[in-house]
C-alpha cells in the first residue's frame, strides 16, 4: 500500500518535506546556541562523529553523505583550532584516523549539552513513549531508504 498518491501529495505536510524543514530548523537553531563556543552545527556534528567512533574522514562522509573535499576542509579547520587531530592508524599505517584533542574533549560535552537541550526543546510536550515511537518510525523509514540504496547497488 502506497502512503502517498501523486494526485493528492502535499510536499509541505508530507514526511520528506517535514524532515527536511525540521533538519534545517534544528541546524539553524544549533548554530545560534553554539555561538558562545565559536562552533557551527556542522563543526559539532564532526566532533560528535569523532567522539562516538567515526574515526576517519571517509566514515564521517559516508554517514553524513558529505562531499569529501568539503569534509577535508572542515577537518582542516577543526585541526587548526586544536579540536581534532589526524593520527596514523596502528593497524594500517596508510590510514589516517581522527581523534579529539584534549581541547576537543573539553569542548565536546558543552556542545553536546546544547544539542541535547535543543532536541528536548523541539520535543517539548512529547512523552518519552512518544519520542521512542517516533524514533522507531524514523528508523524504519531509514531502513527502507538503505534497502532502496542496496537494491540500486
Amino acid at each position: 500500500m502506497a502512503a502517498y498518491d501523486p494526485a493528492t501529495f502535499d510536499p509541505r505536510s508530507a514526511i520528506p518535506g517535514l524532515v527536511a524543514r525540521l533538519r534545517m530548523a534544528w541546524l539553524d537553531e544549533l548554530d545560534e546556541r553554539l555561538v558562545p563556543f565559536d562552533l557551527k552545527a556542522q563543526d559539532y556534528i564532526v566532533l560528535l562523529m569523532v567522539a562516538t567512533g567515526s574515526d576517519t574522514a571517509s566514515s564521517i562522509c559516508s554517514v553524513l553523505a558529505h562531499d569529501p573535499g568539503a569534509m577535508t576542509r572542515k577537518i582542516d579547520a577543526l585541526e587548526k583550532r586544536g579540536l581534532v587531530r589526524r593520527v596514523r592508524s596502528e593497524e594500517d599505517r596508510r590510514a589516517i584516523k581522527l581523534e579529539l584533542t584534549p581541547e576537543g574533549r573539553k569542548l565536546y560535552p558543552k556542545a553536546l549539552a546544547e544539542a541535547v537541550g535543543l532536541a528536548n526543546d523541539f520535543l517539548q510536550g512529547f512523552s518519552k513513549a512518544e519520542v521512542k515511537t517516533l524514533e522507531g518510525l524514523l528508523k524504519r523509514i531509514l531502513d527502507n531508504a538503505h534497502a532502496q540504496a542496496a537494491v540500486k547497488g
